[in-house]
């Protein structure tokens, strides 16, 4: 009938699961409006070499609206989601300077995970984590800025301070980020320096498991030690993370032994926690979270008494599936799927079956580990599946390009093409460390000593 209201799908979050979503609706007979934090859709795999320099921000950020012109059935709105009606089937979102509310007759939330410190929220002013391009930009002005810090002190105890670099969280995350920045230390900076010598650099990698990515299997996990100790970064594993503040942080081994560790830089990927949204989501549903704060979640990836409402990717509790690019890709294209099978009029339901194309980890530069199936690779061959896997997920022809560009620079050169640290970081970082300073230590710091 002409004038007749096409059915309305809402998706929340820009991420593999909006996207993807969105896309998978491009033929389908429906209006749909995607709501998002940000303008932009993150690959969150590469976020590691944004902060440590070799990749820039638009290379794994694309505006979602360049990546969706095309797509003439789909609005993109900038928004942040704050609740939902699910009776009234509207969701409401802010935005700097208003509010706005949306109905839908479809919800698709893929508002993804956020960072977990494990119930000690004040740990993220001193150990950022990596979940977001300005997590990534906080690190690298952090890290870059640490060896410059260095270089300017005299006492050589306050230099090694700021030469310590210490990552939480031995899994995919913190292993790549562990290595590029020992390739840093010992590839990148040696010869740029006058006082310093990058080199000593002291990386250390932290995890209370007993296994750097444990998830990998015994083998490929015994791969990727031996490579990092090869980099010169130092495993500790069985160490719990009880304290952190400006100028080290606080340990205890299995034995309930304390440790402290003295470093200016901190980074934190040791677990993640459902984005704010999914708890709010849960409570106006009457469905449960899991302790991670992730929605559960029918198997067909609704909400108990809500077949309209779908939860994918990190933020949906299922079958503990892991909380990676895969699932969010194909649960979001199941639930688009259901979508489309009940405006056919056709049966819906049907449960969400993850098929695992593996994982992979690069550690340095030509060595990686990759578990896909019962295949096992690791070294240079590793490598090469995760150049070609990540390669083949960027979005966009022009980041492919400039991805592979600056990916020769770093990995056959020695260089690390983004760089720059702004002004606005080195000021924040400054106040953060004057606040935490004591007045006597500042007295000392004025006089040239400690």
């Amino acid at each position: 009938m002409a004038g007749e209201r096409r059915h309305r799908v809402v998706i929340v979050g820009s991420g593999f699961g909006g996207l993807f979503a969105a896309k998978a609706l491009r033929r389908a007979p429906v209006d749909i409006t995607l709501v998002a934090r940000t303008t932009h859709h993150l690959f969150q795999p590469l976020l590691y070499q944004v902060a440590t320099g070799i990749l820039s921000p638009g290379e794994v950020a694309p505006a979602t609206r360049e990546i969706l012109r095309r797509q003439r059935n789909v609005e993109v709105l900038l928004g942040d989601v704050t609740d939902v009606d699910v009776e009234g089937r509207t969701l409401t979102a802010e935005a700097p300077g208003t509010t706005f509310t949306v109905g839908y007759d479809s919800l698709v939330v893929a508002a993804g995970a956020t960072q977990s410190y494990f119930g000690n929220d004040g740990f993220a002013a001193h150990a950022p984590g990596m979940k977001s391009i300005d997590d990534a930009l906080e690190l690298r002005g952090r890290i870059f800025g640490a060896f410059e810090m260095a270089e300017l002190e005299t006492d050589p105890v306050a230099a090694e301070r700021w030469m310590t670099f210490v990552v939480v969280g031995a899994g995919a995350t913190g292993v790549e980020m562990a290595g590029q920045i020992a390739e840093l230390a010992h590839r990148t900076l040696p010869g740029e320096f006058r006082r310093i010598d990058p080199r000593t650099a002291r990386i250390l990698l932290l995890d209370a498991a007993d296994a750097v990515l444990g998830t990998f299997g015994d083998e490929l996990s015994t791969k990727a030690l031996r490579r990092l100790h090869q980099l010169g970064v130092e495993v500790e594993l069985g160490m719990k993370v009880v304290g952190v503040d400006e100028t080290g942080i606080e340990l205890v081994d299995r034995y309930d032994k304390p440790h402290r560790v003295e470093c200016m830089t901190k980074m934190w990927a040791a677990g993640v926690s459902g984005a704010p949204l999914g708890a709010r989501l849960a409570r106006a549903a009457g469905v449960e979270t899991d302790r991670a704060g992730r929605v559960v979640v029918e198997p067909d990836c609704t909400l108990a008494g809500h077949p309209e409402i779908f939860v994918v990717g990190d933020l949906m509790s299922l079958d503990r599936l892991p909380g990676v690019a895969q699932v969010a890709i194909q649960s979001a294209k199941h639930a688009a799927g259901q979508i489309t099978r009940r405006l056919r009029g056709e049966p819906t339901g049907q449960p969400f079956r993850y098929r695992d194309k593996g994982s992979m980890a690069t550690i340095s530069r030509f060595s990686a580990v990759a578990s896909v199936g019962k295949l096992r690779l690791s070294g240079f061959l590793g490598w090469l599946l995760w150049l070609a896997v990540h390669l083949l997920y960027l979005v966009g022809f022009k980041n492919r390009v400039t991805a592979v560009l600056h990916w020769f620079v770093s990995f056959i050169g020695r260089g690390r093409s983004e760089r720059t640290v702004t002004l606005q970081q080195v000021l924040a970082r400054t106040a953060l460390i004057e606040r935490d300073v004591s007045e006597p230590e500042r007295v000392l710091r004025a006089r040239g000593g400690r």
